[in-house]
């Protein structure tokens, strides 16, 4: 009795598109290297029904089943839906002025948040949200954060983080934690510069803890940041101590991660080079936004299918994304949000 062979595994990356619709040169690229799955940014977004074409589009190129469409719908700024055709959401800033007030509705506002974005997200064809941030807000904290986190309190983070990742995921949408293991303390952007944080590893339980009681989240997204005195040579998303030690023992994250953008010019050396050490530290997969067919030609050729154990934990990963576990009252949500943002005002 003969069985199938497994068929190749996608390559451990997702990628972004050039714009609203697919090129036939992109339709060609992407089905011959077999991503893991697609990232969508602010250009690749118009209107509904664009977005809900272009995600059927990305998926008919793969053939792997379920493939992932990511995007960053945080609320507030990170924002990649945007009005007249999107609702602006509250940042999570905002949802912590709340919990401060009031900590039973900031709980409350946090997870009607991730039903509401998780519902729009649904859908459009979007599976994956790279969000809620779990980075403390510390006062040194650059504004690439800013009011992207909940608040400067660990239990307080957990809380609403929890609420909100668990709100997206009722609507069939896997949220992402992030920044592993934590952004907070840095002073600059790691879009332009390699950001540093000099604390002792002791320091840095505080900024540890959201990560570490959301564990079980399926996926988590690494950052790229030099923990100078954990390891003085390396960012965490390229740190195999970082990932090993840190990420996955200390904190007990077990999920599928994923590299910040390889795009960002906190690292160094060409996007291949970046990929390589990405993934040799142990992050399961790369995360490439703004670089064209011509620079991801250079590292799909090269890159190794994702490993049996990447795979695993994608296949863990799915089993959290399961259907919307009912009808969801979008008027009703956003009116009892409404009533919570207007007791701030009143408060205020």
């Amino acid at each position: 009795m003969s069985s199938n062979p497994r068929p190749r595994r996608p390559l451990p990356a997702i990628f972004g598109c050039a714009g609203p619709e697919l090129t036939p040169y992109e339709c060609s690229f992407f089905t011959d290297i077999q991503p893991l799955g697609f990232i969508l940014m602010g250009r690749n977004c118009v209107n509904p029904a664009q977005v809900r074409h272009l995600t059927a589009g990305l998926r008919a190129l793969l053939r792997h089943n379920n493939a992932p469409i990511f995007i960053d719908q945080e609320g507030g700024r990170v924002a990649r839906l945007k009005p007249p055709h999107w609702p602006k959401f509250p940042a999570a800033g905002t949802i912590g002025a709340i919990y401060e007030y009031d900590p039973a509705l900031g709980v409350e506002a946090a997870g009607i948040l991730g039903n509401l974005i998780g519902h729009e997200l649904r859908q459009l064809g979007i599976t994956v949200n790279c969000a809620p941030v779990l980075d403390l807000s510390h006062p040194e904290m650059h504004e690439v954060i800013g009011d992207r986190a909940f608040a400067a309190d660990p239990a307080a983070v957990e809380v609403m983080g929890r609420a909100y990742a668990e709100g997206m995921l009722r609507q069939g949408v896997l949220p992402v934690i992030k920044h592993l293991p934590g952004h907070g303390r840095v002073c600059a952007d790691p879009h332009h510069v390699l950001p540093v944080v000099t604390q002792e590893r002791s320091e840095l339980e505080p900024d540890f803890a959201p990560f570490k009681q959301l564990a079980a989240m399926p996926i988590g997204m690494t950052s790229h940041i030099l923990f100078k005195k954990i390891d003085p040579d390396n960012p965490a998303s390229q740190s195999a101590f970082i990932i090993n030690e840190i990420i996955r023992k200390q904190i007990g994250f077990e999920g599928l991660l994923i590299s910040d953008d390889l795009d960002m010019k906190a690292l160094k050396g060409d996007l291949l080079c970046r990929s390589q050490q990405v993934l040799a530290a142990g992050t399961d997969l790369i995360l490439v936004c703004n670089s064209g067919v011509a620079e991801l030609t250079q590292i799909a050729t090269v890159l190794p299918p994702m490993s049996e154990a990447t795979w695993d934990r994608w296949d863990r990963a799915k089993e959290f994304l399961l259907p919307p576990s009912g009808p969801f009252d979008t008027v009703a949500a956003n009116h009892r949000l409404d009533m919570i943002m207007a007791v701030m005002d009143l408060a205020n």
